[in-house]
């Protein structure tokens, strides 16, 4: 049984590489709960304690979580977990 859980993206106003995660997901049609850790001291402190860093964008979903990533290498780490890709509905390359 697996639970559908929005996944979590936490961004930075104004963060290029935010943007970018952003309208990438999009085009994958992926539903994304967007938190600003700059608005939120809480999800920022979230973030911290789920990633042990500071950098945007990051991605948790469930126990997969991506941090201060650039698309390719999110993609990369996504590679690593086909099931959640496929929970994901993002499309592989392949």
């Amino acid at each position: 049984m697996s639970r559908k859980n929005t996944p979590i993206l936490y961004i930075k106003s104004g963060c290029p590489w935010c943007r970018e995660a952003l309208s990438f997901f999009n085009s994958q049609g992926v539903d994304i709960d967007i938190r600003d850790v700059l608005e939120s001291p809480k999800d920022m402190d979230a973030m911290v304690a789920l990633s042990g860093q500071t950098k945007t964008p990051t991605f948790e979903y469930e126990d997969f979580v991506v941090a201060d990533f650039a698309i390719d290498e999110f993609l990369a780490e996504l590679d690593e977990f086909p099931e959640v890709r496929q929970q994901l509905g993002i499309a592989s390359d392949g």
